[in-house]
């Protein structure tokens, strides 16, 4: 049995005067703000179940006395673990297969699926052959793709590539943005012998983890994503193994050596400024392009990239707020009381500085889903059979009299890019202590 804690009334004041209840209260009150958080919260809504409302599969069906879920069963087959029986294979849904009952999706379309006598259909104007239930109420591309199921699964992989993006500039930018600022350019300090093991292990470790595997990964990219995941997961354990069995085998009796164990100060904070410098000094479009242009067009290479490059505003913000929390009352307690500096950065000075990251990640979604379509656009990065709202809008190039190839996807991008942005602005407005009624 499940139940809620009753609160007395004490804990419930308490919990109203908490700085998150405060935060929840001001953001409450920018209409614009909270609006654009619940159109943001339905088209999430429309990514997560993009298969159950666009596909081709059946939701529900029954066939020779058995039911089962083709929709579900795709998923597995997608992620590698499971294959179709023979007689789906390459099977027409709607007409191949005699269903004892069965209950498809509201548009019976996969954007995939091509429609030969309906090319260059018009939402508004007449489709040969096709009844309310089969109509395609956006219209179809030069190809007789369906425009409502290319907009409903593109909504899911602009919120993929964002979201994905960002937990990988997230991670790497709170990582480097927390070392610099907390620890600055004088309190890091490192045995001589462990910062020399440490950077000739990075690149043999490298070398045994990235490079030896690269065609393991490439191999890994075509089969599946969750091949994919695991495969770059081992390359990580590797790659982590190898510094720390150095690290923890090698170092320690060599650190007895005066001369080796003796420690130097590593100025984190001026590395990782002038890193900053270097990365934003590149455009970030042609920088994506550039590795785009080497490795093999996947989806999952380009939240990666945009990933590995949208982590800079993020560190500038956690950097220049653990600036001010490494000097409170606080941490110096905390030090004070035995902890070690590393600890009090992770338990203490982190989760007090996370909250310009939230912004940061609002604008950061927003600029990513925006370089997808971008990518997409111009034909880069994104495999020809993977459609996107990019995508859709670039055929709107080749065939001017086609007006809903580029109203409806290039809406979706400025509505969604808009809404994430108007989220943003009302973190920034929540979060800002001086407007506190």
């Amino acid at each position: 049995m499940f139940w809620r804690k009753k609160l007395t009334e004490q804990e419930r004041e308490e919990k109203e005067k908490s700085y998150w209840s405060y935060v929840k209260r001001q953001y409450k009150k920018n209409k614009r703000a909270l609006f654009s958080l619940y159109v943001i919260m339905f088209l999430g809504v429309i990514a997560i179940f993009a298969d159950f409302l666009a596909n081709e599969k059946p939701i529900l069906a029954s066939y020779e006395g058995t039911i089962s879920s083709p929709v579900l069963k795709s998923y597995a087959v997608g992620l590698g673990l499971g294959q179709w029986p023979v007689h789906f294979q390459n099977v027409d849904w709607k007409k191949d297969v005699n269903y004892d009952w069965v209950v498809f999706p509201p548009i019976p379309y996969y954007p995939s699926n091509l429609d030969f006598e309906c090319n260059f259909c018009s939402p508004t104007g007449e489709q040969p052959g096709k009844t309310t239930r089969f109509r395609h109420w956006l219209g179809t591309d030069d190809l007789g793709r369906d425009v409502t199921a290319g907009m409903i699964h593109g909504t899911r992989i602009a919120f993929m590539v964002g979201i994905v993006a960002m937990g990988i500039a997230c991670f790497i930018g709170i990582f480097l943005g927390s070392f610099a600022g907390f620890f600055g350019d004088t309190e890091f300090k490192i045995s001589r012998i462990r910062l020399v093991l440490t950077l000739i292990t990075a690149f043999f470790a490298f070398f045994y983890g990235f490079f030896a595997r690269s065609y393991l990964i490439a191999d890994a990219i075509m089969e599946s994503s969750l091949s994919f995941m695991m495969t770059m997961l081992t390359s990580i354990g590797i790659f982590v193994g190898i510094i720390a069995l150095v690290n923890l085998l090698v170092v320690p009796p060599l650190k007895k050596i005066p001369f080796l164990g003796k420690q130097v100060t590593i100025p984190l904070d001026i590395i990782l400024t002038r890193m900053i410098e270097v990365i934003v000094s590149i455009p970030t479009l042609v920088l994506i392009l550039a590795v785009v242009a080497i490795v093999e067009p996947s989806i999952i290479w380009v939240m990666i990239i945009i990933g590995l490059v949208g982590w800079t505003g993020i560190a500038r913000f956690i950097r220049a707020e653990l600036l001010r929390v490494r000097h409170l009352e606080y941490i110096e307690a905390s030090t004070a009381l035995g902890f070690s500096r590393f600890r009090a950065m992770v338990k203490h000075a982190i989760p007090n500085a996370l909250s310009p990251v939230l912004i940061a990640i609002a604008f950061g979604v927003a600029g990513a889903i925006l370089t997808e379509s971008i990518l997409s656009f111009l034909g880069i990065g994104v495999p020809t059979e993977v459609i996107t709202w990019g995508k859709l809008l670039s055929l709107a190039r080749t065939a001017p009299q086609a007006w809903w190839l580029a109203i409806f996807p290039g809406f979706a991008i400025f509505i969604t890019v808009t809404m994430f942005n108007l989220i943003g602005e009302g973190l920034t407005d929540a979060l800002d202590p001086r407007l506190k009624q």
